[in-house]
């Protein structure tokens, strides 16, 4: 083994090599070229440290017998490393020559294909030249050709041009109509092939022709038209029908304007007997008669379509033409007509007027395909196509008549939109407040009879939501179903306004008028019940606990609402709970349906503010009625003298008569809320709310025990009571009840939170006030959150003199933490209305005058 002085030396060696240090993938890639199987040696590790590998062969001083042996092994190591380098040296020497000699190679190799691929370009340029010269001559010739083939063509239709032109004239002349359509169809593309050449006078001259041909043609054929369908004309050739129909044929040629002017002409003509019957002044033109309108239209159509049906071609729809003209002369005529005589219309006859014509838009829907509306004066307007997809038909239709349907999600069948919806029915629009004025007529009429409607006086024969909510609804939805398909603009914001206004009177005049008023409904036979009971338990009371009863009697009857009352306002609570749900429905269906103009005017809000108000105070009522019938019991249990109660019995009579009272009104509460589990919780929740700190009120007034006597077994009787009424009052939902359904987690809180604090105070009270400090400590130890006040109340239980309570209220004050001397001010500042300002030494100024308060308001 090596000693300290050759590892020093060792180390001062390596500190003057300079080591190198190689990465891993490099060293791998070193010995993946090398393949050298002996790399796993220590000599070839890159981390290879001399000191180790020496300690590593000479582990001790006996191996240090071999070290010649050693040596000379590494010699010859190095001496065939120093051969393999040698030999790697000189195959190196000519490596540079080979790599000059490949370069001149690839560069003799890249000049003779740049010579190959210039001689190739020369050869094809040669070869192109030639191309053109053989071609030269063809090209010529092809030209040739071409202007040839174009003169030929051009000289036969010169030929067809004057041949035809002459011929055509003669076979007007004669009105051979068949026999001029197919030459007039070639003469007038030759015509046209012709325009090219207009400044040439002879092609000029033959155009010239050709136009006044067309001319003569049209003034012709209206002439013969107005010969056969005018009456009256004498001394004329009357054409055949066959004739007119090829007349309309060569019409078809001649310029769209001859064929627009006709067809106007002729249907002017056939509606010109509907325009004199149905004159304004004629008694058949009112709405009541409207049917027979469509029925004029019905006939003349079908009698049209007998006689001259086949005159005119399919592609110029005749019959729809007539219709389309019929509905804007009818739409003017009505226009003018219920304007002139608006106050003859009533909701009636206009909703019949718009029912019968809705039918028959219907009918043309299906009948025609409304193409002749779509071109010029025929168009219809965005408006107009959006208006046309919310009309629909109201009155019952035959099966004749009935249009192609489709039906929405609400089950309203409506038409399929067509061209010609609201093409008659847009004349009814401006006249749609008769409607709506008359829908708020008959919703003042249905209030009415929801008021003179009597409540079935049997509680069983009631429902939980009055009929009449139903009622009223379910007129809203088949007002708003009827104004959907007459208009979803403004008459449908207006019934909106309507909705909102009865959706009032029937909160007001049906529900907030029915809710029963307080009276003095407290019969002597349940007082002398209650009293009963509570003079049984109350033997062992001294004669004053008689007297306090006799004076309780005398007290006079409680305000309270019967049991009929009671079931009246759970029903008027649940009917405000459905118009509260049924109205946000409403609200939403009527922002689908209204026109986008108006989605943002709509807002039911207002509305479901007054049934929130209504349920609230509902529950309010039914609150302080299940109070009001507690509160003789707390009367009783404030009056009792318990600090003569010589021994703790079962629970005292006035809990008996607390929990006799609950399961008498309970179960006919959650009866009737058994529809609004979620407001009868509400209930429970705002009644212990309430009872809770008006229990401790009434503790607070008890005199448990006294300085001279130590007796707390009126505290311990009281302590029960208190108890008893907490597990009463956690099961206060369930009371009554054969299935026994868990209280909410919150409602057990409040119940819990607030009767511990109930059973605190009277432990406080059972505690001796002496030692002072105890006292105080324990008070707030089990009171926390009480104030100077609610210490002086307790004081008072234990029926301490108020000048025996003044030490006291000191330590508290010093022992108190400060937010409870900031509750205590705050609150005698609340309840007396008195201002405690800031003063310099802090709280106590203000402590100084919450005494003066405190002697002023409180009983000696």
């Amino acid at each position: 083994m090596l000693g300290a002085q050759d590892d020093l030396d060792s180390g001062q060696g390596e500190s003057r090599i300079a080591t190198i240090v190689l990465t891993s993938d490099v060293q791998a890639a070193i010995d993946q070229v090398l393949q050298n199987p002996g790399a796993s040696s220590p000599l070839d590790q890159p981390d290879f440290n001399t000191t180790d590998y020496i300690n590593q062969l000479f582990p001790n001083e006996q191996s240090l017998s071999n070290i010649d042996d050693v040596i000379a092994k590494m010699e010859c190591e190095v001496g065939v490393i120093d051969d393999n380098i040698r030999s790697v040296v000189r195959g190196q020497t000519n490596t540079g020559q080979d790599g000059r000699k490949a370069l001149e190679d690839a560069q003799r190799t890249i000049m003779q294909l740049s010579s190959q691929i210039t001689e190739i370009k020369t050869r094809a340029e040669k070869t192109e030249d030639m191309v053109k010269e053989i071609t030269r001559d063809i090209k010529q010739l092809d030209s040739a050709k071409k202007n040839l083939t174009s003169a030929i063509t051009t000289l036969n239709h010169l030929h067809m041009l004057v041949g035809g032109v002459e011929s055509l004239t003669k076979l007007a002349e004669k009105r051979l109509y068949g026999e001029v359509l197919n030459p007039l169809q070639a003469i007038t593309e030759v015509n046209h092939h012709f325009q090219q050449f207009s400044e040439v006078a002879h092609i000029k001259t033959l155009s010239d022709k050709v136009a006044q041909i067309h001319a003569e043609l049209a003034t012709q054929i209206t002439e013969d038209f107005k010969n056969v369908f005018t009456p009256g004309q004498q001394n004329t050739v009357k054409m055949s029908l066959s004739q007119l129909a090829d007349a309309c044929r060569v019409v078809s040629v001649l310029e769209p304007k001859v064929k627009r002017d006709l067809l106007k002409w002729f249907i002017n003509l056939q509606l010109q007997e509907y325009v004199q019957l149905f004159h304004e002044n004629q008694d058949i033109a009112w709405l009541d008669k409207i049917d027979k309108r469509y029925a004029w239209i019905k006939r003349h159509l079908l009698d049209f379509e007998d006689k001259f049906g086949k005159i005119f071609p399919l592609d110029w729809e005749v019959s729809e033409r007539i219709t389309v003209q019929f509905c804007h002369t009818t739409h003017e005529q009505l226009t003018k007509l219920m304007a002139r005589r608006r106050v003859e219309i009533d909701v009636k006859l206009l909703l019949y007027a718009i029912g019968k014509t809705t039918a028959f838009e219907a009918l043309l829907a299906k009948r025609f395909t409304g193409i002749t509306l779509q071109d010029g004066s025929g168009a219809k307007s965005p408006a107009h196509e959006a208006s046309a997809r919310l009309h629909a038909a109201r009155m019952p239709q035959s099966s004749s008549e009935s249009p192609a349907q489709s039906e929405t999600e609400e089950g309203i069948v409506k038409p399929v939109a067509s061209p010609f919806t609201d093409l008659i029915g847009s004349c009814f629009k401006p006249h749609l407040d008769i409607y709506t004025d008359s829908i708020d007529k008959n919703l003042a009429e249905l209030i009415e009879q929801f008021l003179q409607a009597k409540v079935p006086a049997d509680p069983v024969a009631r429902t939980t939501v009055f009929p009449s909510c139903a009622d009223l609804f379910v007129f809203y939805k088949k007002c708003m179903v009827q104004c959907v398909q007459l208009s979803n603009g403004k008459p449908m914001y207006d019934l909106a306004m309507i909705f909102k206004k009865y959706l009032r009177e029937y909160a007001a005049k049906i529900l907030e008028s029915r809710i029963p008023k307080l009276t003095t409904s407290y019969t002597p036979s349940s007082i002398s019940t209650s009293m009963s009971l509570l003079t049984r338990d109350l033997q062992n009371l001294s004669t004053a606990a008689g007297q306090v009863i006799h004076s309780f009697l005398k007290e006079g009857e409680v305000a309270r609402f019967t049991k009929e009352e009671i079931i009246t306002i759970c029903c008027i609570l649940t009917t405000a709970e459905y118009c509260l749900e049924t109205v946000q429905q409403l609200e939403d269906k009527l922002k689908e349906k209204v026109d986008a103009a108006f989605t943002e005017k709509i807002d039911l809000g207002e509305e479901k503010d007054v049934y929130h108000r209504i349920i609230s105070n509902c529950i309010q009522y039914l609150v302080q009625d299940l109070e009001t019938g507690c509160e003789p019991a707390l009367i009783v249990m404030s009056k009792i003298q318990w600090q003569t109660i010589s021994n703790v019995g079962d629970q005292s009579t006035f809990v008996n008569s607390i929990i006799s009272h609950f399961k008498q009104t309970i179960p006919t509460i959650r009866d009737n809320l058994a529809t609004s589990r979620k407001y009868y919780i509400q209930f429970c929740h705002k009644f212990v709310n309430s009872f809770i700190p008006k229990y401790i009120n009434h503790l607070y007034k008890c005199r448990l025990t006294s300085v001279q006597d130590s007796n707390v077994l009126g505290c311990e009787q009281l302590l029960l009571d208190t108890h008893s009424l907490k597990t009463v009052l956690l099961d206060l939902p369930s009371i009554g009840s054969q299935v026994n359904r868990k209280a909410p987690a919150s409602f057990t809180k409040i119940v819990i939170k607030g009767m511990t604090k109930a059973e605190m105070i009277i432990k406080v009270v059972m505690a001796p006030v002496i030692p002072a400090n105890v006292f105080t400590e324990q008070f707030l130890k089990l009171l926390p959150d009480s104030t100077l006040v609610e210490f002086h109340k307790v004081l008072d239980m234990k029926g301490m003199r108020r000048v025996d309570q003044a030490q006291l209220a000191e330590l508290f004050k010093r022992t108190a933490p400060k937010e409870n001397l900031s509750l205590a001010l705050d609150a005698v500042s609340s309840s007396t209305g008195a201002k405690l300002p800031d003063s310099p030494d802090g709280d106590k100024g203000r402590i100084k005058k919450l005494e003066k308060l405190i002697k002023k308001r409180l009983p000696n």
